[in-house]
């Protein structure tokens, strides 16, 4: 039995992923009174001016019953998702800072310990932070900086681009979320050369944008790039690679661990997809960028609105 688009685009509204993003609206709105001048920092990462390149510098705080309750986990995702941002951004790793709060010395020393597993994989060194074992209660935040010479960004996105998505699809659950563990039982080399793709790709110009899948999921993740670009996309649900064993409703909302959405132009998908296959990482492109303010999905023979722009924002940041 066919899959019914409308009902699912209505439950798709409804995950939490989503309400968390609707937050920054508020920090978009404070940071436009702040800096009224155009400033496209409201992506994966902030872009800092250095000489001929630039400085990247990404965050991440973490729900606190996340933190409690997995701790090795927490850590080693406080690295993983940073550099997933740095990456999307075309940058390359340099250093890692966190912030760790916890009531209890042997959970925080779970916590370091899954950051230290991450920052061995991939091979990224911690180099600070700030420590307080005396707590109320466990909170973690992680910043990495990286650097670039050929940044890429969710504002750069052009009508007529092809939308490709890449995925790792080698994982497993991890929950009770819906995160998808493609990394911690990987081979580190191979975490390194497939995180290192998006730099190499930014450098030779085969991808124009990218945006790292968060927690807000592909759906969501792609709303969130379409608002900073001021454009719309198709998108064929049927053509975005998964697993065999995930419902599409599944992989929607789910965190990837590592997957990308991309802006390429026409010429360049085929040479993408292959540089991506060619590291065992799924690569199709699935759709178009285009000039209206709507995320239209197609499955099957429907086609319906998933989001408009023009009458609700997510996140708020924008230029346009």
């Amino acid at each position: 039995m066919n899959e019914d688009l409308s009902a699912l685009i209505t439950r798709l509204h409804s995950y939490s992923g989503l309400a968390h993003k609707k937050d920054i609206q508020t920090v978009a709105r404070q940071l436009r009174e702040a800096w009224p001048a155009p400033c496209a920092n409201g992506d994966d990462g902030a872009l800092i001016p250095d000489g001929t390149g630039f400085k990247l510098l990404a965050m991440e705080g973490f729900i606190n019953h996340f933190v409690a309750e997995d701790p090795w986990f927490a850590g080693w995702c406080g690295v993983m998702v940073n550099l997933s941002d740095i990456a999307a951004m075309g940058g390359r790793p340099l250093a890692i800072v966190n912030a760790l709060w916890d009531d209890d010395l042997p959970h925080a020393e779970q916590i370091l310990q899954g950051m230290a597993a991450a920052s061995r994989a991939w091979q990224v060194p911690i180099v600070g932070g700030h420590t307080n074992l005396r707590s109320e209660q466990p909170q973690l935040a992680v910043a990495v900086l990286g650097e670039t010479t050929h940044p890429l960004s969710s504002f750069a996105v052009r009508p007529g681009q092809t939308l490709m998505v890449a995925i790792n699809l080698h994982g497993r659950w991890h929950p009770p979320g819906l995160n998808w563990d493609a990394a911690t039982d990987a081979d580190p080399a191979a975490l390194r050369r497939t995180l290192s793709l998006l730099p190499e790709l930014a450098a030779s110009g085969q991808v124009h944008a990218a945006k790292d899948i968060s927690q807000a999921g592909l759906a969501g993740t792609l709303v969130m790039m379409l608002e900073s670009a001021g454009l719309g996309a198709e998108i064929d649900l049927a053509q975005i690679p998964r697993p065999d064993e995930v419902g599409l409703e599944q992989w929607l909302c789910a965190f990837p661990s590592f997957g990308f959405l991309l802006a390429v132009e026409a010429e360049h998908c085929d040479a993408v997809q292959q540089r991506f296959e060619a590291c065992d990482v799924a690569c199709a492109a699935v759709g178009k960028f285009t000039i209206n303010q709507q995320l239209m999905m197609q499955l099957q023979q429907q086609r319906a609105c998933y989001w408009d722009l023009t009458q609700q924002p997510l996140t708020g940041m924008t230029n346009h």
